[in-house]
């Protein structure tokens, strides 16, 4: 690179330089802060200008070394020395060219070193110095700070050394960086280390500026926006108008309401369309009122579960007496839920069962116990696909559907919502509610429900929802497989007794204004006499009905003066509530010839039937009355076949059956009644009529028959065993097939009924009817049973087939 030239050294004043270096070509100032380097630069200018500059590694040695400073310095002359108030000391000085320091020979008053002559390399490449020109001008350009003076002088340098040292002098090089041009003689390496650094500086500042610009676009277009927003106010306000502030009202609560980033872009895209077309514009009213209904609805606000299981149990016992399945059910989420935490999905639970079982109550009872807010949906008579999911907003008074509007009101994504009476939801040309509703009851669809109106996805996946039905068999299948079924049968006398005392009574003081002071008791036997002569039910509503007719009374002695205690016993029982309106025991007054109980299934819960056979000379016809469905007349023909059919093994002549008219008849003829159950008792009564046995009146009995007499299985035998205990029979006959279900029954129902479980009708008439009381029935005229000899008039003439069709039409 170069050689040293030693033959002439020489001792010169030495000013150190910390934390920068200089570089020869220049004329500039130099601050002194030492008080060795004021003293050094003051003895140059009396010895004739010359001083040698260095540069100090470290810039925290106070007094350095030999080995403290570069072994490269500059050359220089003092040309002045400057003292200014604000500034300190500085000297002038012209920087000559690089020399070889070798040591220091003495520090006081100041530095003296001693250095040598540096032969150096350079060249006029003219291609490195025109790229070098041309990166120092793109510097300075994308830095804002071209100087024509500057890029002048910078042009006037002949060779690479020289350019390198004046480009290095004006940039801010780092320490390193300047140390190596510094020390390095070879003047195209020192131009190519200035090169490569302006390359990268060129890069750095031309990201920075992107960065800014972008910067800077987004904050004039926000400034833009808020100018023009400002002229828009000044505007509406020479108009008018107030409307600015409702549109900053509506764009704080979209920020405000917690929306899904999705549903917020959309609430804001509505927004300016609202705030383009001006407040009174047709579509105003419809774009407000769709954003005031996205920012009400609860996106991201939640209630915290009460998951304290001992607390959840106690609410619902305090609530409700009984209903241990569906508790235990309740119980069972709630235990799922502090297990499994927020990704479990919400409960979907259908309660089944009669009117006035507690079905609407459990519901509010789930809601209080978990701290859920509740919402009750009646689903009785919808028929209309958009009370559900809503109408499209292209329509005049559209709002959303049912779901949407109960999360509005209750306020929170996670309440307890009932769908009441969902077996009575209709379909017709409007659409069918409960296809509607197959995507709000599936767990795996419902954490996206879209209503037509608000046409965004809403999460339902938190929400419980328990359905309400009084029978299944009018729920869609698709829609009932989706559900959790838990049947709610109805309530035994001593349930009934526990749910008057404990909470009716008080409920209807409560609600008559008749303090706690004021004793009043019903005694046990006055509601069980209630229970038996003044309700006929599976729920406990007539019941309260009947309390609150008690009570009624009771307060106009309160409101009169009387202060009590008011006590109700058996025997006052009528002068509350008057004469007895049912009677209680058996279902018939004693055994009888052709009269059968049976046992149903309605919407109101279980009850018994009364099938009556009669029998009368005449051509085979069949009369079936009582408001039969299809099937149970055919029930009631596979009765006649078998019995036809067996006719020798019950002693009879086969030919009767052409000569004698049966009826059969179920009373309450208004009420309409189906299902093959009671194919037993028709087949039993039929027998019984022809062979002329009593039935036992304390017996009822449930059964599918075949032609071949066995006895298939049948559904409802919980509330059919209720109700044959609410009748006071004792003993039942049931298909042994439902044997299985015997221990689900309650246990006052298990320990006061006897259960007989047979696989054919032969073991049903061995148990239900007695030795007979005369010959069979005959068309001789040697019946001497009046019962049997009174002739039946037909509904209808002709043969049996046009009979049969009669009574199915």
């Amino acid at each position: 690179m170069s050689e040293m030239i030693n033959t002439n050294l020489k001792k010169i004043p030495v000013v150190p330089l910390r934390g920068g270096a200089v570089f020869p070509g220049v004329t500039t100032t130099i601050s002194i802060g030492r008080r060795r380097s004021l003293a050094a630069a003051q003895a140059a200018v009396e010895q004739g200008g010359e001083i040698l500059i260095l540069v100090q590694y470290n810039a925290e040695v106070e007094l350095p070394s030999t080995q403290d400073l570069a072994p490269v310095g500059i050359l220089a002359t003092v040309r002045d020395v400057l003292r200014a108030p604000h500034i300190g000391v500085q000297m002038l000085v012209e920087l000559h060219r690089r020399v070889q320091f070798h040591n220091l020979e003495t520090t006081e008053p100041y530095l003296v070193g001693v250095y040598s002559e540096l032969a150096e390399y350079d060249s006029e490449d003219h291609e490195l110095i025109a790229e070098a020109i041309a990166y120092l001008e793109q510097y300075a350009e994308a830095l804002g700070e071209a100087n024509q003076q500057i890029m002048s002088v910078t042009r006037s340098k002949r060779t690479a050394g020289e350019l390198a040292d004046y480009i290095a002098g004006l940039l801010n090089l780092p320490f390193d960086v300047e140390l190596q041009l510094l020390t390095n003689t070879n003047g195209v390496e020192r131009l190519q280390t200035v090169i490569e650094y302006l390359r990268k500086e060129v890069r750095i500042v031309e990201i920075r500026n992107k960065i800014q610009q972008d910067a800077r676009e987004g904050a004039d277009k926000a400034q833009r926006e808020f100018l023009l927003r400002e002229q828009m106010r000044a505007i509406r306000r020479e108009l008018g108008e107030d409307g600015e502030d409702i549109i900053e009202e509506l764009r704080q609560k979209i920020e405000n309401a917690g929306m899904p980033d999705e549903v917020k872009e959309r609430a804001l895209k509505e927004l300016k369309r609202l705030e383009y077309q001006g407040q009174h514009s047709a579509e105003a009213s419809v774009i407000r009122t769709y954003l005031e209904w996205l920012i009400e609805l609860p996106w991201s606000v939640t209630t915290e579960d009460n998951l304290d299981i001992a607390h959840v149990r106690q609410v619902l016992d305090e609530d409700h007496y009984g209903l241990d399945d569906v508790k235990d059910r309740i119980v069972e989420f709630v235990a799922v839920r502090k297990l499994a935490g927020p990704q479990m999905k919400g409960a979907i639970i259908n309660l089944n069962g009669p009117p006035g079982v507690g079905k609407t109550s459990i519901a509010t009872s789930v809601a209080r116990a978990m701290g859920r807010k509740m919402v009750r949906i009646s689903l009785g008579g919808v028929r209309d696909e958009a009370e559900i999911r809503g109408h499209r907003r292209t329509y005049i008074g559209a709002i959303p559907g049912r779901i949407i509007r109960a999360l509005r009101d209750a306020g929170t994504k996670n309440p307890v919502i009932v769908l009441d009476e969902i077996d009575k939801v209709g379909a017709d040309w409007r659409g069918d509610p409960a296809a509607a509703l197959l995507e709000v009851l599936d767990p795996e669809q419902n954490h996206s429900f879209t209503d037509h109106y608000l046409e965004v996805p809403f999460d339902l996946s938190q929400v419980i929802f328990i359905t309400t039905s009084n029978q299944t068999s009018t729920i869609p299948a698709p829609l009932l497989d989706r559900m959790e079924t838990i049947p709610m049968p109805g309530y035994i006398e001593d349930e009934k007794v526990q749910i008057a005392a404990n909470y009716l009574l008080r409920k209807q003081l409560e609600g008559h204004g008749i303090s706690r002071e004021v004793q009043v008791t019903i005694e046990e036997e006055a509601l069980r006499k209630i229970i038996r002569h003044y309700t006929r039910e599976a729920g406990v509503r007539q019941l309260e009905r009947n309390i609150g007719k008690i009570v009624r009374k009771l307060a106009v002695k309160v409101a009169s003066g009387e202060s009590g205690p008011f006590v109700v016993t058996a025997d006052s029982v009528p002068e509350f509530l008057g004469p007895e309106k049912f009677t209680y025991g058996v279902a018939e007054e004693k055994d009888e010839i052709g009269v059968v109980t049976g046992l149903a299934v309605s919407g109101h819960g279980g009850d018994t039937l009364a099938i009556e056979v009669s029998l009368s000379e005449g051509t085979g016809k069949i009369t079936l009355t009582g408001s039969l469905g299809e099937v149970m007349q055919e029930s009631a023909q596979a009765a006649l076949t078998y019995a036809r059919a067996n006719a020798r093994k019950f002693g009879l002549d086969p030919t009767i059956f052409d000569k004698t008219n049966i009826h059969i008849h179920v009373p309450a003829g208004a009420t309409p009644k189906d299902g093959p159950s009671a194919g037993i008792a028709m087949a039993t009564a039929v027998i019984s009529a022809f062979t002329r046995r009593p039935v036992r009146r304390d017996v009822a009995m449930t059964g599918e028959v075949t032609l071949r007499g066995k006895v298939l299985p049948i559904g409802g035998l919980k509330e059919k065993t209720i109700a044959a205990h609410r009748a006071g029979i004792k003993t039942v006959i049931l298909p042994k097939d439902n044997a299985k279900d015997i221990p689900e029954l309650p246990e006052r129902i298990r320990e006061d009924l006897t259960l007989i479980p047979v696989s054919h009708l032969d073991e049903v008439l061995s148990i239900a009817l007695l030795d007979a009381e005369g010959p069979p029935f005959s068309v001789n005229g040697n019946d001497n049973d009046e019962g049997a000899k009174v002739p039946v008039p037909s509904t209808s003439g002709g043969t049996p087939e046009k009979s049969i069709r009669a009574a199915r039409r």
